[in-house]
Order: structure tokens, then C-alpha cells, then sequence
């Protein structure tokens, strides 16, 4: 494997408008190669819009989901792939030909699509389908996976993707400054980004407390340094539908080290170089060695219900 340069992005999405969204795509995948990228990715659902769908109806979700790969938006992004010699990975609501719909996240590259994983935990809309497997494909030489959002909750998925080859794996989110059980948790007002030029004190304060940033820290270098991997996370900025996001988009290396992060209020990334000798020189690569499954392979294959209760959207159905 030769070195990598990814970027990770943000951007303000539309609810609902896939134009404008691709329009976003574009414009900084381009801006992304001219800098010498090689990947670029964007958060869940950056291509539709993510938190409208809870209101959305079968009909309506429906209307919004495309066909993976023949849906107009792979389409546009092997386009824009293509024209700027970079990958793209991005996300969707997908429908197959029985009106199954999933969330989806697709890699694409100038060839058209390289890899597409539907998230293993959806809930933001109950006409959702849980995808029921792991997804392993290359760019450039290098094994990666895909885990969306609270895929990635779950310790047991990130591992999985490691043990089948993965050493990068791109986290697209769409979380944070949302109620929850954990001390400090709550929404951000929408009144701080609307003022964000004239008081961008009062707003990054709270992106950066508990009910932003301070939170990602507490798990998201830890899935890197346990799995020897690196870890590019993905979100948006700004409103999604009702819900102000932080961005955040950030990218941790094997040892757990932030690599790069965007800072910015605007449309923006940022860039890192991934080296192959990270995932081997990491302690996270000496650990899964010394695993030993006979003591808990019966354990953590157990009979077991799944059980998912997303707090915030819980109180949202409520109001």
C-alpha cells in the first residue's frame, strides 16, 4: 500500500434536494483534487438529506430513494468522479426493485460503483430495512469498511470490519447536539448559527462541550486505537431540517491521534495522508494478534434480541 490522501467533509445539506446537494458534492470533490486528494468522503445521506425522513411515509421515502447503481445520483457522482480523478463516497436512501429501502453509503470512483453497504441500525424512518452484512472493498490498495453512524456504537461491528481486512474505515454520521441520557447532552439552538458572524463565540462553545465534540472524543479515538485502523468521520454542519449540526469532520489515525479536522462554520474538509506503517506499528495491531476467541467465542455469539432505543428521536415523537 502507498500513501493515501483522504478528505473528509461538511457541508450544509437541503433537505430533500438532491441537485442542490450533488451541486455541494461537486464543488468540493473538485476542490479536493485540486489539493491532491485521492478520496474524498461525505457524511449519511449527504445526497438526500437525513433527518426529514422521520415525518416521510412510505410513499414519500419511496419517491426519494433511487435504484444503487443505476439511480441518477451514482450516476452523477461517477460523473464528477470521473471528471476529477477522485473517489467519492457518500450517502443515500436506496429502494430495490421490491420497494425495500434501506440506508445506504456508496463508494464510487471513475468506473462507477466500487462499493455500496446499507446501514446494519437504521431507525430514522420505520419503513427502513437493516442491511445484514459487512462491506470490504479496496481503493488504491488499501482494505477498507463502512460502518453509518450508530453502526458504530455497537464495538462488536468495528471489529467485525477489521477482522476482514479493513485498515480504514469511513464513519459517515449524521449526530450530535441531540437529547440523550449522558450529562450535557442536548439540542444547540438554531439562533446561534443564524447569528454565527456576529457572536461565532457563543456557538462554538456549544459545538465543542458535551453536546458536540467533547462527546466524539470520548469514543471515536478509542474504535481507532483498539482496531489499529483509521477512523475518517464525516457530518454535517449546520441545520438538517429542524436540527443543528456541528461538523466536526475529522480523521484519527491507528494510535489514536487526530490527524485533521474542520474547524470551519462554512462547506469545508479536511485533509490527512494515511501511511500503511501506522497499522502495523499501532498497539491495536499487536492486540487482535494476542486475542484469544476460545475464551469468548461462545459469549459474544450468544442468542441475543436486538434492542435499539435512540433517545432523542423517542422525545421527538412525543412532542
Amino acid at each position: 500500500m502507498k500513501n493515501l490522501k483522504i478528505a473528509t467533509a461538511q457541508f450544509e445539506n437541503k433537505s430533500g434536494d438532491k441537485k442542490y446537494n450533488l451541486s455541494v458534492i461537486e464543488k468540493l470533490s473538485k476542490k479536493a483534487a485540486n489539493e491532491g486528494c485521492d478520496v474524498i468522503s461525505f457524511h449519511e445521506c449527504s445526497i438526500t438529506g437525513y433527518t426529514f425522513a422521520r415525518h416521510l411515509s412510505k410513499e414519500q421515502m419511496l419517491e426519494i430513494a433511487e435504484i444503487i447503481p443505476s439511480g441518477e445520483s451514482i450516476l452523477k457522482l461517477t460523473e464528477i468522479a470521473k471528471n476529477n480523478d477522485i473517489v467519492i463516497l457518500a450517502g443515500l436512501f436506496e429502494k430495490d426493485e421490491n420497494s425495500n429501502l434501506f440506508k445506504a453509503y456508496v463508494c464510487v470512483d471513475k468506473n462507477g460503483l466500487v462499493a455500496k453497504y446499507r446501514k446494519l441500525h437504521p431507525f430514522i424512518n420505520p419503513y427502513l430495512t437493516p442491511g445484514d452484512r459487512y462491506c470490504i472493498f479496496e481503493i488504491k490498495g488499501w482494505k477498507c469498511g463502512i460502518l453509518i453512524c450508530y453502526d458504530n456504537n455497537i464495538i462488536e461491528n468495528v471489529r467485525a470490519t477489521k477482522l476482514l481486512g479493513a485498515d480504514i474505515i469511513f464513519m459517515p454520521h449524521v449526530t450530535m447536539c441531540t437529547p440523550s441520557t449522558r450529562p450535557g447532552a442536548g439540542f444547540v439552538a438554531p439562533e446561534l448559527w443564524v447569528n454565527r458572524e456576529a457572536d461565532p463565540t457563543s456557538l462554538r462553545l456549544e459545538f465543542d462541550g458535551m453536546k458536540g465534540r467533547d462527546w466524539l472524543m470520548k469514543w471515536l479515538p478509542a474504535r481507532a486505537y483498539d482496531n489499529a485502523i483509521y477512523a475518517v468521520f464525516s457530518n454535517p454542519i449546520g441545520m438538517d431540517n429542524d436540527q443543528l449540526k456541528n461538523g466536526c469532520s475529522i480523521i484519527v489515525d491507528p494510535f489514536g491521534d487526530i490527524l485533521t479536522e474542520c474547524r470551519s462554520f462554512d462547506d469545508s474538509f479536511a485533509t490527512a495522508v494515511i501511511t500503511p506503517e501506522k497499522c502495523i506499528q499501532a498497539g491495536g495491531n499487536r492486540y487482535i494478534k494476542a486475542r484469544r476467541p476460545e475464551l469468548y467465542r461462545d459469549i459474544i455469539g450468544q442468542d441475543h434480541k436486538s434492542e435499539q432505543n435512540v433517545v432523542w428521536l423517542n422525545a421527538d415523537e412525543k412532542s
